[in-house]
């Protein structure tokens, strides 16, 4: 019994958040409309009166001063996943027009690029976005074997290379996991100050034991591990960052986490693949984030998956970190509570996508409504 009462208060907080931030937003359309792409498209999420208007309405510009820029991975496996975040990220926003999207697509990819943007744009059909090819060969020979073999995804890695990779005219951008939901307004957060020529923002647990991140190899050496002697580390999850990219390129941050990775292959001194080199670069200097803005781990741990619950306090992103993903355990009909708070966003039509072989059958299907 306090089970289902638990679940009915996750899913009125879930309805009291998107009523309050959904006042400003009109919504035109929807619905299926035959994409042939796997997924319904979703309604017209158009600007308020109250929101900055585009100098070229026809034609937005990643280099427009007025965006919001999100940086997302795209990718076959995690499609599903990061189709319903960019969902909530518009339903929730107070100008969705405002919101630039900048997809890191994987060079080997099932999909190809041009596939990815005819089936973004045939389910968001106004969505302001662009397609960037990561060349895994960039980092592949730097990452080593991780606890979970999904982490050792070179695409895990993208966010290292954000700098190099958007438009240098794109200063400043949030980056997204595709495992989340956003139920707040993502100017929001987009609005953070990063002080005293801060990097990054995110959201920081210093309550976390810091030192199971690295191992004993790490803590050993008093040579590396003199890195944290002039900082006080917390932990943050690389899932939901703010990142002044001006100050990244400057700094050359790119090639401090490749050092730390070059490291890691001769000595193994972390197990965690792609975070704990941004702990060895960033943690005791992050803007600190209100958690609301990262409740993450909401997929369990990395092994078994399990059910977690909500942290204390209030709610503006939903994170699935961790070995079990909402869609894979809704589709199999063994979700964990929260999991009922991410599927109002899924636009998925079809049932869960098994295989690669299934996958791959999805976009060839696409490919030949395309032609």
């Amino acid at each position: 019994m306090r089970s289902v009462f638990y679940v009915a208060a996750v899913l009125l907080l879930h309805f009291l958040l998107t009523a309050t931030f959904c006042l400003g937003i009109r919504t035109i359309g929807g619905g299926d409309h035959g994409s042939g792409s796997g997924f319904s498209e979703a309604p017209e999420y158009r600007n308020g009166v109250e929101c900055p208007v585009s100098v070229n309405r026809e034609v937005v510009s990643s280099c427009d001063p007025d965006l919001v820029h999100v940086a997302m991975t795209l990718d076959s496996e995690y499609l599903r996943g990061s189709v319903a975040a960019v969902h909530s990220v518009l339903l929730h926003a107070s100008c969705p027009e405002n919101v630039f999207f900048h997809f890191i697509s994987a060079e080997f990819d099932p999909a190809s690029p041009r596939l990815l943007s005819k089936l973004v744009r045939s389910t968001f059909p106004s969505l302001n976005f662009k397609i960037y090819i990561f060349r895994e060969d960039t980092v592949i020979n730097l990452i080593s074997s991780s606890i979970r073999q999904a982490l050792e995804n070179p695409l895990n890695y993208a966010r290292n290379y954000l700098g190099d990779i958007l438009d240098l005219c794109v200063d400043r951008v949030i980056y997204l996991d595709s495992d989340l939901v956003v139920v707040d307004d993502i100017h929001k957060l987009w609005n953070t100050t990063l002080t005293n020529s801060r990097v990054i923002g995110a959201p920081e647990y210093c309550h976390a034991n810091f030192t199971k991140y690295f191992t004993d190899a790490f803590w050993s050496d008093p040579v590396i591990s003199r890195v944290f002697h002039s900082r006080n580390p917390c932990y943050f999850n690389t899932g939901v960052m703010v990142m002044d990219l001006v100050r990244w390129r400057e700094g050359n941050y790119r090639k401090r986490i490749e050092n730390w990775m070059e490291i890691q292959r001769k000595r193994r001194i972390y197990d965690l693949g792609s975070l704990p080199p941004f702990l060895l670069v960033f943690a005791g200097n992050v803007e600190a984030i209100d958690h609301r803005w990262n409740q993450h781990g909401l997929g369990g741990d990395n092994v078994r998956g399990s059910c977690r619950s909500l942290h204390p306090g209030p709610v503006s992103l939903l994170h699935w970190s961790g070995k079990g993903k909402p869609w894979v355990r809704l589709d199999a009909g063994n979700p964990c509570p929260l999991d009922h708070l991410w599927k109002p966003y899924d636009l998925f039509k079809g049932s869960l996508i098994k295989d690669q072989s299934s996958i791959s059958s999805i976009f060839l299907g696409f490919s030949s409504y395309l032609l």
